[in-house]
Order: C-alpha cells, then structure tokens, then sequence
C-alpha cells in the first residue's frame, strides 16, 4: 500500500482503535489540576463550620443586589 492509498483522517497507516482516545493524547501540554482535589484537616481553617446551614441563612435577594451593585459600578479594577 503506498502513500497515497492511505486513510488521511488516521494520518497515515495508524489503524489501531486505543490510539489517541484519551484527554493525554489530545491535549498532552494540559495543566494537571489533581493537585486541587486534595484535601485535608490542616488546608480547612475553619473545619467545624456548617456550610450548607450557612447558605440556608443566607439572604439570597440581598447578595443579588449586592452583585448587580458591584457589576453595574465601575472601578478602576472593574470596568462595568
């Protein structure tokens, strides 16, 4: 088989179905970020606080407006 005959979506002769399946073979320069999903007692300064009941307290119509506040004010850092 020469050159020509040859598939040019596999580029070239490569025929084998694992190559190039997985994330690594597609982007292999990309950022590991495995390092983010470590967790521990000593990283948490506030380990005892309960997030969810937190939340629940929170006054929801007053963070929206706080929000549009921000993102309709313009600072120098904050172009709105």
């Amino acid at each position: 088989m020469n050159a020509e005959l040859k598939c040019p979506f596999m580029h070239g002769s490569t025929t084998t179905p694992v190559t190039g399946t997985q994330n690594k073979d597609w982007w292999p320069n990309q950022l590991n970020l495995d390092i983010l999903r470590q967790h521990d007692q000593k990283s948490n300064p506030v380990a005892e606080v309960d997030y969810t009941e937190k939340v629940k307290k929170l006054n929801l119509a007053a963070v929206k407006a706080e929000i549009k506040k921000v993102m309709r004010d313009s600072q120098d850092w904050w172009p709105a």
